[in-house]
């Protein structure tokens, strides 16, 4: 897999540093109002509010939205998440056990277990929507040999119908060619046979 470019790296840091100064913001702005600072709280809400934008025109960036669709979506989620629990979080808790960081470890055993049930309601949705879609693509086949049945008998009944009109306009120009009109042509053939 080929390294992304600087601009996509700078892209994806600047992503993190957004995403995490919006919930830190939150965080502060909790501690400000159980300390009784609901001003303060406020501003760190409003600060927050502004960093989630900024991560959203970054997010603009890296997923543009003609090359994304929830399929595509999902699976990233998937990839994140599995990432999480089979190679991050373990990493971090091994790491906390060796500097004896209690808190730390028990927290990271339950991003642990978190991730590991996001990666699978996220597998199963796109299962499900992966069957959904099969489904869908079976009833749209239906409906696509049914349009070309229907296209079919259009098209020939159309060339009976020439057929015919081009028969009638021969038998007119022939009667016309032995002196009689279409209508006297219609009434001879049409006319009742005459008894002797």
């Amino acid at each position: 897999m080929s390294t992304p470019s600087v601009t996509i790296q700078n892209l994806e840091a600047a992503f993190a540093g957004e995403s995490m100064a919006h919930i830190k913001y939150r965080y502060f702005a909790r501690l400000a109002r159980e300390a009784g600072d609901e001003d303060t709280a406020r501003v760190f809400e409003a600060t927050a509010d502004q960093e989630v934008q900024h991560a959203f025109g970054h997010l603009d960036l890296l997923y543009p939205k003609a090359r994304m669709s929830p399929a595509r979506a999902l699976q990233i989620a998937i990839e994140g998440e599995t990432y999480e629990y089979t190679e991050m979080y373990p990493t971090f808790r091994h790491l906390a056990i060796q500097e004896g960081n209690d808190p730390a470890v028990a927290e990271f055993d339950g991003q642990i277990a978190e991730s590991r049930e996001h990666a699978a309601q996220f597998r199963a949705t796109l299962d499900k929507a992966a069957k959904r879609f099969a489904a869908l693509a079976k009833v749209e086949e239906r409906h696509a040999n049914h349009y070309r049945d229907t296209l079919a008998r259009v098209n020939a009944s159309q060339v009976v119908a020439k057929d015919s009109s081009q028969a009638v306009a021969k038998g007119t120009s022939q009667a016309v060619a032995k002196g009689t009109s279409h209508a006297d042509a219609k009434r001879t053939s049409h006319a009742a046979p005459s008894v002797d």
